[in-house]
């Protein structure tokens, strides 16, 4: 390992989720040290997201998950150490670590396929995450951070944003001009709508149960924004849409109602992409109607590490606006408050942060 910054401590606190009780607890552990390619970052900030409030409700199978891990995989922060063999870093650089890592062992990762891993691990759920002073990343999957852009912002691109951007760019292909719903429009349905506007979507429309999160939508972004419960929804966004009703529609959300909605609001041909997760099954329909309608069901999880770097020349540039996203900001011992604030939606925050 290179020399670690003067100020680097022996110990640390990171907030630790015990898998037995499913508590969280701040707790003083050692500093962790880098291994051969990996780096020492100084954590700045951390999101909180739904799915790591998932280990606590049981929604995530926690038979992966080691018995303590720290939560947390949305950070932003500065280099503080380099492990061997690394290269292009130094001590101080200002960074963001990938939320996940290869596993390098199976046939994907053996050919150098690395976003295709079969058995990706994700951060803070197989390996300890950032609601810490510290955490240690792959230097492979960090992305550098320039001075213009705030580490707050910067922060939620490891996933809140990244994620969002994979589902627009990748999975759904959002071409110029194409019709585009958000159903939920929370912290990921957000940056759904910013980002399909970006891309050139005509209309976007927001869909949501609150008035002041559609109010917001319109404020990012969004054309239209309609109450779901709306009974001449139908009918609203065929008009918005001059009768040709979405080409895509995300479901930010992943509950059934929310899910079979969307697929209703599609064109012929049209493409749902499936963002948001829950335990509920949902339905397509007969296969008469569904294959006669050619409508296309897309699941789409996470990104391409090379996204984030997109995403911060993005913001250095002025061409996404990340101010409204940062809701608020918390310390590790707070991290409870966060918490009940993103469960009981007070607020209706689009990214809460952690910083230790």
């Amino acid at each position: 390992m290179t020399d670690p910054a003067p100020d680097v401590p022996a110990t640390m606190r990171a907030q630790r989720f015990h898998r037995d009780t499913r508590t969280f607890a701040v707790e003083d552990v050692p500093v962790p040290v880098p291994g051969p390619g990996q780096a020492l970052v100084r954590v700045a900030f951390c999101g909180i997201c739904h799915s790591d409030l998932s280990l606590l409700d049981g929604t995530f199978p926690s038979a992966r998950v080691p018995e303590v891990v720290t939560q947390g995989h949305e950070a932003s922060g500065t280099v503080a150490a380099l492990g061997p063999g690394v290269g292009g870093w130094a001590v101080g650089d200002r960074v963001v670590p990938a939320a996940g890592r290869p596993c390098r062992r199976c046939e994907h990762c053996r050919r150098g396929d690395f976003p295709h891993c079969d058995d990706l691990q994700l951060m803070a759920f197989a390996y300890d995450g950032a609601w810490a002073e510290f955490t240690v990343a792959d230097a492979a999957g960090l992305t550098r951070v320039p001075d213009d852009v705030p580490l707050e912002q910067a922060a939620l691109l490891a996933d809140a944003v990244a994620t969002p951007f994979g589902a627009v760019a990748h999975t759904a292909g959002v071409r110029v001009g194409e019709a585009v719903g958000v159903w939920g429009v929370g912290g990921v349905g957000t940056h759904l709508v910013q980002l399909a506007r970006l891309v050139g979507a005509v209309p976007v429309i927001a869909v949501d149960l609150d008035e002041e999160v559609r109010a917001r939508a319109l404020a990012v972004g969004a054309d239209f924004a309609f109450d779901s419960r709306d009974p001449q929804l139908r009918e609203k966004i065929a008009a918005a849409t001059g009768g040709h009703l979405l080409d895509v529609a995300f479901d930010a959300v992943g509950i059934r109602a929310t899910f079979e909605h969307s697929l209703a609001m599609l064109t012929p041909g049209g493409r749902v992409v499936g963002v948001g997760l829950s335990g509920q099954e949902v339905s397509l329909g007969s296969t008469l109607a569904f294959n006669l309608s050619r409508k296309q069901v897309l699941g789409h999880l996470g990104y391409r590490n090379e996204d984030i770097g997109v995403l911060v020349r993005l913001l250095a540039t002025g061409r996404l606006d990340l101010s409204r996203s940062v809701s608020g900001i918390v310390s590790l011992e707070d991290v409870g408050e966060g918490i009940r604030r993103l469960q009981e939606h007070e607020g209706h925050p689009v990214r809460l942060l952690v910083q230790p």
